[in-house]
């Protein structure tokens, strides 16, 4: 299954107020003005080529209307832009580079091209997604001639040897370079770092429970893949989780420092203490009764 993505038309919409003050478009609305399937607006969003706001009414984040006019008004509209968030599985990358899947998948595993997007299939084998402008520019540059048409260096025979497959961990840096893009402020690129941690490093790294709720309010969690605790859940996680050693060392030390500056600029919110009301004196009055005689008749 390649997972290869399928284009369609842009929807045509009557009448498009342009006014400054408009309400900003959905993200569903703005996909559909920009004719783009979800996947291939969430996977524009991540590139930087459609610009979001966050929205006043803590509804996630909107897209303004100049934006969606900006993007109309470029040469070549709709399929210039389409073209840019064109992802494709194995097949389709053995179309665009004209290599066989076995060569393509050895290279993918070196981490010479660097996937997109995974989803898991109904076998629960783990599909893979590239953009294919990169596979074109891959493909089309003469340093890479070799690797394409003969046999791989020695040095990279002995990595195939012994199974590396760098997919999983070139997916989560790409991840987290999305999420740190899309950051607002501190806390959000310490939570953009955390959410490459498993709950258990990120809270011996942030181990105060202020601060660690506060960091979970912005942490981007990746979309559910499959029933919590089922198999496919399990592969999922541990893709979207650092596994190496030094990844994970290199992840603690950046959302240690990341969460001082966050500290520094705005330190968490804490729970306000509720002043304690006073007693009315009837009600004081009562309880040493009740007490008086519960010890008298223990005496």
């Amino acid at each position: 299954m390649s997972g290869d993505t399928i284009t369609h038309k842009a929807a045509s919409t009557a009448a498009r107020p342009t006014g400054k003050h408009e309400t900003p478009f959905t993200q569903s609305r703005a996909a559909r003005e920009l004719g783009l399937k979800r996947s291939e607006y969430d996977l524009a969003v991540h590139l930087g080529h459609i610009r979001t706001l966050p929205d006043e009414g803590g509804g996630g984040r909107r897209v303004a209307r100049s934006e969606i006019e900006r993007l109309r008004a470029q040469d070549g509209f709709p399929e210039t832009l389409r073209e840019r968030v064109t992802a494709v599985g194995t097949v389709g990358a053995t179309k665009v580079m004209e290599v066989t899947a076995a060569r393509f998948t050895r290279l993918a595993r070196l981490g010479l091209v660097v996937p997109v997007h995974f989803y898991l299939n109904r076998y629960r084998a783990v599909v893979w997604l590239y953009l294919a402008d990169e596979l074109k520019d891959f493909a089309s540059d003469a340093k890479n001639t070799d690797l394409l048409n003969r046999s791989l260096p020695a040095n990279l025979r002995k990595q195939v040897e012994a199974g590396v497959d760098l997919r999983p961990r070139n997916w989560r840096g790409r991840h987290l370079g999305f999420l740190l893009r899309r950051a607002g402020d501190p806390w959000e690129r310490a939570a953009a770092v955390a959410s490459l941690l498993d709950p258990f490093q990120v809270s011996d790294i942030v181990g105060d429970p202020c601060e660690r709720a506060h960091l979970n309010r912005f942490r981007q969690l990746p979309p559910a893949h499959g029933v919590p605790g089922s198999a496919a859940a399990r592969l999922a996680e541990r893709i979207t989780t650092a596994q190496d050693a030094d990844e994970i060392e290199w992840l603690r030390a950046d959302l240690a420092r990341a969460v001082d500056e966050a500290r520094s600029h705005c330190p968490a919110p804490r729970p306000t203490p509720r002043p304690a009301r006073p007693e009315h004196p009837a009600r004081v009055e009562r309880q040493r009764g009740l007490l008086g005689r519960f010890f008298g008749r223990s005496t």
